[in-house]
């Protein structure tokens, strides 16, 4: 897919994502993706962004590169980082400079 964008996810706030687990998958869906400040600096190949997904289960992953698949987007290796839990599961974050 090269460089990912803000505009990739866009369109795609409210749609399944399927975390590649081995023998199985753990389903997220990507609550929010919004535009993060911009600094700037000479050079910089895209605008900031954060993307939210939200998982149905309390068992918290680790922070690390997981392979997501998404019908509209495909396959995509993303760094997820666990940022919240309430009753409803576990909220996970990806920052992209």
């Amino acid at each position: 897919m090269g460089l990912v964008t803000l505009d990739h996810f866009a369109g795609c706030v409210g749609n399944a994502f399927d975390i590649d687990m081995g023998e199985s998958s753990l389903p997220l869906t990507l609550s929010e993706a919004r535009p993060l400040p911009e600094t700037g600096f000479p050079g910089m190949r895209r605008s900031p962004f954060s993307l939210m997904f939200r998982s149905g289960s309390q068992i918290v992953l680790p922070q690390k590169l997981y392979r997501l698949k998404n019908a509209t987007l495909g396959n995509l290796e993303i760094f997820l980082v666990p940022v919240a839990r309430d009753k409803e599961g576990i909220v996970y974050q990806a920052i992209f400079n």
